[in-house]
């Protein structure tokens, strides 16, 4: 059964996966990109928590500005 954030969840993976292909970034360059906002995320790591969708709205702004966007559709 579907939790009340699952949809949610599954929306923010999809943003952050679509800004990422689109800017043509892998999960190594977003770890380096983090690591100057002093985030400890290795490869793996990232892949694994963005695949599962359940990180934090903190942790999705960080990306946002670890990528440079500004602006970001959320009908993704």
């Amino acid at each position: 059964m579907m939790s009340a954030t699952d949809a949610y969840e599954a929306k923010a993976k999809n943003i952050l996966k679509s800004e990422l292909k689109r800017r043509g970034i892998t999960y190594a360059q977003l770890a380096e990109k983090l690591a100057a906002f002093g985030a400890t995320e290795n490869e793996r790591n990232l892949a694994n928590k963005i695949s599962r969708g359940s990180f934090t709205a903190a942790f999705f702004m960080m990306c946002m500005d670890a990528i440079g966007a500004n602006n970001v559709n959320l009908e993704a």
